[in-house]
């Protein structure tokens, strides 16, 4: 096998994780946009739902940059949103005034486990298929 060979096949293969990817996506702003959400806004509002328990229901925003694929711009305007709509709170850190704490309200949580099983039905259909 040539070196041409392989890595056509690694091209091929990431052309098909980026179309599941695509495709995915695609479904869950689909279900989720009845209800005002797209993927990246469950994404977030599904990290700050599971924080660790010792962490209480809040998230440094830092911590949320590397684990929503969006640019760290992208992800500062959806926080805008999601606050506007009144789904999480922004708060600084006590310890570090640089740093922004992300919280869940009782609506977002609210909202989160009504859509929830919403989200975990368009990924059954698009990776389990």
């Amino acid at each position: 096998m040539g070196a041409n060979t392989a890595g056509a096949r690694l091209e091929e293969r990431w052309r098909d994780i980026l179309s599941v990817h695509a495709r995915t996506m695609c479904e869950i702003d689909r279900a989720l946009h009845p209800h005002g959400l797209g993927a990246s806004d469950f994404e977030v509002l599904d990290l700050l739902a599971s924080a660790a328990p010792e962490e209480g229901d809040h998230c440094r925003v830092q911590n949320l940059v590397g684990r929503v694929h969006l640019s760290q711009s992208a992800l500062s305007r959806l926080i805008g949103r999601l606050e506007k709509d009144g789904l999480v709170e922004r708060s600084v850190c006590a310890e570090d005034r640089r740093g922004v704490w992300l919280t869940l309200t009782r609506k977002g949580r609210d909202l989160h486990r009504e859509v929830q099983p919403l989200q975990r039905a368009a990924l059954a259909r698009t990776l389990n298929g």
